[in-house]
């Protein structure tokens, strides 16, 4: 049932962008980090996580990775960032707005790894579609916003991990 649910949203993720004005920005909250700590590392559970992105996205075409300055988002960002041979960029989380006008007018797919409160909020100024906030415990959601000739398309993708 897992390899099934990776082999359709690979097939989703696969979809290239071929005109310069058509591009796909992929967002995700940090995989699962370690509790009782300021800045936590990810637990083996996030480093499996994280590296089964890297797979589902290593044939999306990425051309960037944005990641805020945290261990637990560079982490999660990091097995893309190596297999890929693409240097993080740190973004700030508050900064928003600015963030999301940005990444429309650079055009390029992505990856942009942020926090529960907010990648629905930057997935939100970038799809204009209402989305609803992510659980303290919730890290399986992928976002997926596809610009075709100025319009966005919003999907939404779960990236199932079974780590017992």
């Amino acid at each position: 049932m897992i390899k099934l649910s990776l082999f359709i949203i690979s097939a989703l993720l696969l979809q290239p962008c071929l005109a310069n004005d058509n591009f796909t920005l992929y967002l995700v909250r940090h995989a699962e980090k370690q509790m009782k700590s300021k800045n936590p590392a990810l637990t083996q559970c996030g480093k499996k996580r994280a590296q089964q992105l890297a797979t589902l996205l290593s044939t999306a075409n990425i051309e960037s990775i944005y990641s805020t300055s945290y261990q637990r988002t560079m982490s999660t960002a990091a097995p893309l960032s190596k297999k890929q041979k693409i240097a993080i960029k740190n973004y700030n989380p508050k900064q928003l707005e600015q963030f999301s006008l940005h990444l429309k007018q650079r055009k390029e797919n992505a990856l942009i790894v942020g926090h529960s409160n907010t990648t629905p909020q930057l997935t939100q100024l970038l799809s204009d579609v209402d989305v609803t906030e992510l659980g303290e415990k919730e890290f399986q959601t992928l976002y997926q916003i596809t610009f075709v000739e100025g319009v966005s398309q919003l999907t939404l993708l779960k990236q199932p991990l079974n780590c017992k």
